[in-house]
């Protein structure tokens, strides 16, 4: 569960503005907490289906979502990978 402080911070860090919620770095880097989060409940109960199926439809927003970045702006998308450390 991301916290709210958490959350803003992410908002603060790669918002344009202050507020910006809706742009997709925000969105991107908190998919990326939220599914670092549920990686890591996974590890313990790895038996948790329905978890897993909320992690698999997070991790195809994350997709598309970089995917329009990537069109959009390039330079934007391998700067945000690489503070995400999304690409291993």
């Amino acid at each position: 569960m991301i916290t709210k402080e958490k959350k803003e911070e992410l908002v603060e860090k790669h918002g344009n503005s202050e507020g910006d919620s809706g742009s997709p770095e925000v969105q991107i880097a908190i998919f990326t907490e939220r599914i670092n989060d549920l990686t890591e409940h996974l590890k313990d109960h790895p038996t948790d289906h329905t978890s897993r199926q909320g992690l698999i439809r997070m991790v195809g927003k994350r997709r598309r979502l970089l995917n329009y970045l990537m069109s959009e702006d390039i330079e934007k998308y391998r700067e945000l990978i690489s503070e995400l450390n999304i690409r291993k």
